[in-house]
């Protein structure tokens, strides 16, 4: 295994907690926080206070000086922020491991804390909690001018669109979505910190209220509240602490020219097989840096707020060939425990629940411990992605 990225060896992940996931939980974003890096350093054995780095999203709502202040922090050498929802989702853990692996820092809390649900609302700013999109008011200066009067406002609405371009050009079946969905509620029905504990049935989920064709209502994430924290560390420490560390193998990030995939995610079917776009573009560095290929890879944990993510996410990482991602999922590779490569074996966000999908890394390092409720057998590296239509990231990990 060759290997050119820094974080390569040079970084690992000690710990991981997370609060219950609930609609209107009825607590700050702030007090969510707190408990959630309390509990990934409760879980690696390590003091709160020596925490010397702090990664989260740009839109955070919880500030570094206030987690600083209310935690007893001593004192930080590193901060930094990274953009957009879901393609904040593995990206946010891979700046806290290039801090550790450069030596800004020797500690670094990666968290996203998320008021979601509806009621959770607290402010008329976007971020302030509840549906951003809802919020958007009848004047509109940025991209959402060219999408809002047309009946796109809300992240499904555009998702749709480009479900049906890839059924256009592919193929692929809104069952395929489906299956995927069926897949993550059965492996959510395993896990006692879900918020779906009920699996469905592909007839179900045919039955179900559609949100915006071909999506249905199984299909989308959920909306709650809750957080999540990762603790990354350095090696040496990493092996002196409660769990058996996991490793980074290789971190990148990646983002286009236009941030809504809407724009020109599909151009047309002769010239989308020379494009470096999204996904691709991503795993193209990062199986490079990793010195491994997909076929190495043992789960995989993709970025679904929508379950159509899955299938393009398949093709983009290089797990299929494109327009092979419908296919892949109707074979039962994504399913555990038979699957050749179990996805979203928590439930996703479809099934667990939705924090811009940063709850996707602690079940990667639930499976290289060998701790997941879906246990794959034998897993030694796993990959986790952000989303493929936002300026994005992944990771991969190894045990």
């Amino acid at each position: 295994m060759n290997s050119t990225d820094i974080v390569h060896a040079r970084a690992a992940i000690a710990g991981i907690g997370q609060t219950a996931y609930a609609k209107n939980l009825g607590r700050t974003e702030l007090d969510l926080a707190c408990e959630a890096i309390v509990a990934a350093c409760d879980d690696a054995g390590f003091p709160v206070a020596d925490i010397d780095g702090i990664s989260c999203y740009s839109m955070e709502q919880v500030t570094e000086v206030a987690l600083i202040t209310t935690l007893g922090i001593k004192n930080v050498s590193y901060m930094a922020g990274t953009p957009s929802g879901g393609g904040g989702a593995a990206r946010v853990v891979g700046l806290a491991a290039l801090a550790v692996a450069s030596g800004q820092a020797d500690s670094v809390i990666a968290f996203r804390s998320r008021n979601r649900s509806k009621a959770a609302s607290y402010g008329a700013d976007p971020l302030q909690g509840g549906r951003p999109w809802a919020k958007a008011g009848t004047r509109l200066s940025d991209w959402r001018q060219w999408h809002h009067p047309f009946g796109v406002a809300a992240p499904v609405q555009e998702m749709a669109l480009i479900a049906r371009r890839h059924m256009a050009l592919f193929g692929t079946k809104a069952e395929h979505f489906g299956m995927q969905a069926v897949a993550q509620r059965f492996h959510a029905s395993r896990n006692p910190n879900a918020i779906m504990r009920n699996a469905i049935t592909l007839d179900e989920w045919r039955e179900s209220r559609p949100i915006a064709e071909p999506i249905r209502l199984p299909d989308c994430s959920l909306e709650n509240d809750g957080a999540l924290a990762v603790l990354v560390t350095t090696p040496e420490r990493a092996r002196d602490l409660r769990q058996p560390p996991v490793y980074f193998l290789a971190q990148a990030q990646g983002g286009g020219p236009i941030h809504v995939g809407l724009a020109d995610y599909f151009r047309t079917s002769a010239s989308w097989d020379e494009r470096d776009h999204a996904g691709r573009h991503i795993a193209k560095q990062l199986f490079a840096r990793a010195g491994v290929t997909p076929d190495d890879v043992d789960v995989a944990m993709f970025f679904d707020h929508f379950t159509m993510a899955i299938p393009l996410s398949l093709e983009q990482y290089g797990f299929c060939p494109l327009g092979e991602g419908g296919p892949m999922i109707e074979s039962g590779a994504t399913r555990w425990p038979d699957g050749s490569l179990p996805v979203n074996t928590h439930g996703g966000s479809n099934g667990e629940a939705f924090i811009h999908g940063v709850n996707h890394t602690p079940e990667a390092v639930r499976q290289l411990r060998g701790t997941s409720t879906c246990q794959a057998e034998g897993a030694e590296i796993a990959l986790v992605t952000g989303a493929i239509t936002d300026p994005s990231g992944a990771i991969l990990l190894r045990r």
